[in-house]
């Protein structure tokens, strides 16, 4: 197996067998016993370390029982120290709101980490890797200002909510007509498969102007993405795979491109073109490499939330009989479910240069792991924050980041979330989960389940 692998700070004694292996992007590492006589992985920070937490023990990530439920972990960890340097994550676990929101704002915090993975990719796969990240690099996600604010704004006015608004009429028809053929009232089945899942691929194809017959291929590209993205890709097969479908997918993208430049459509791709800044601003090159991350990232954390928002009504049955009273609080009842356990668990950030953060010492080239997941049940900025309630009418989470890297398809993902769980909670009264264990992916970065098992 081939785990990817990443520098150590200078000021790092450890070798990687010491102290784990780690995925630059992903954050993704195989933890070791430390041995005793091990050098240290760093010095400690100049400001004591707050006292540990009553029986508070460092546990990894990807336990299978902290990915399962990690949010009990999550506020230990929180409560014992807020900006937490992990030797066994190699890597600083920024937890507390506070803290969290410096770093977003604070240009030292970096998002680019594609430039680390070619060291990491197998010997094999070299060859396939090369365009491959140079696609990566282009992906607004991966880029600090003020590249990322000039690739971002070709696409500012497209994303706005009035914008996506247009496309209200065709959600709303397309969520009842997926319903409407795989969730009859009274059968068995699985809401990922059912409708989490195909119903954003739908609508984002169609955004996108991505011909229905294209779809398969499309979503399959965009899967195989993922696991190089995400971590999952770790054989050299695998890799290969990952690589070559990244290309595939920009191949496709830029032709897709060509022909919406002759033959303009209702779709997000002619749009920006008809704005003129292809070719100027932004190069076409460019622009491909951005829709490659849309459509990645679109269908992926909007499944996510359709799942995660109808997973948590159905597991408080008050909040979810107040969204059927009142129609209206679907809205904030996608808002609340962002916030108390979203589609995304943390992000991952490099220290562009050396700077503090809440009295500690954060290195050039030092990782941060931005756990939104625990900031956003802090109870220093959400009242009863391991509560979940629809009423709480509060939409300051941060569940789609914050500031110049706010999620640009927000509106999108909740106009389609939205629309699913307004149709399941109205027109669904026998809807619930059957007695069945959830399984949820293993991932530092998403909280996806594999299934969720429901009568209809």
């Amino acid at each position: 197996m081939t785990v990817l692998t990443t520098h150590t700070p200078a000021t790092t004694t450890a070798t990687a067998t010491e102290t784990g292996l780690v995925c630059p992007v992903t954050g993704r590492t195989a933890p070791r016993a430390a041995s005793p006589s091990a050098p240290q992985v760093r010095p400690p920070a100049p400001a004591p370390a707050p006292a540990p937490a009553a029986g508070f023990t460092e546990r990894y990530l990807l336990d299978p029982a902290v990915n399962a439920d990690p949010y009990g972990y999550l506020n230990s960890l929180r409560d014992h120290d807020p900006v937490y340097w992990s030797a066994m994550h190699r890597a600083w676990l920024v937890t507390g709101h506070a803290q969290l929101m410096h770093c977003l704002r604070d240009p030292a915090v970096s998002a680019e980490r594609v430039r680390p993975l070619m060291d990491a990719v197998p010997e094999g796969a070299r060859e396939d890797a090369e365009r491959a990240f140079a696609i990566l690099s282009r992906w607004m996600v991966f880029n600090d200002a003020p590249q990322h604010r000039r690739l971002r704004q070709v696409f500012q006015e497209q994303f706005a909510a009035r914008a996506i608004g247009r496309y209200r009429a065709f959600v709303e028809r397309a969520t009842r007509a997926m319903l409407a053929r795989r969730a009859v009232p009274g059968r068995i089945g699985d809401l990922v498969a059912d409708i989490a899942r195909p119903l954003p691929a739908l609508v984002f194809a169609r955004w996108l102007g991505v011909p229905q017959a294209h779809g398969p291929s499309f979503w399959y590209w965009n899967a195989r993405v993922g696991d190089l993205v995400l971590g999952a890709a770790q054989e050299e097969r695998e890799y290969r795979t990952s690589l070559q479908s990244l290309v595939n997918l920009d191949d496709y993208l830029a032709d897709l491109v060509r022909q919406r430049r002759a033959d303009p459509k209702d779709d997000l791709i002619s749009a920006v073109l008809a704005g003129g800044q292809i070719g100027s601003s932004v190069s076409e090159e460019e622009f491909v490499g951005m829709l490659t991350q849309m459509a990645f990232a679109g269908g992926e954390t909007t499944s996510n939330l359709i799942v995660n928002t109808v997973l948590a009504l159905l597991e408080h049955p008050d909040e979810l009989a107040a969204v059927r009273d009142d129609p209206q609080l679907v809205s904030m009842a996608v808002e609340e479910a962002m916030r108390f356990d979203g589609p995304s668990k943390m992000s991952i950030r490099t220290a562009a240069r050396d700077f503090d953060l809440d009295g500690r010492s954060v290195r050039a080239e030092d990782r941060l792991f931005l756990v939104t997941a625990a900031a956003n049940r802090d109870p220093a900025r959400f009242p009863d924050p391991d509560l979940f309630s629809v009423r709480r009418g509060s939409a300051s989470h941060l569940g789609f980041g914050f500031g110049a890297h706010f999620c640009i398809g927000a509106a999108l993902a909740r106009l389609v979330a939205g629309a699913v769980v307004d149709v399941l909670v109205r027109e669904y009264p026998g809807l619930e989960l059957l007695p069945e264990q959830h399984a949820w992916q293993p991932s530092l970065l998403n909280r996806a389940l594999t299934a969720l098992p429901v009568r209809y």
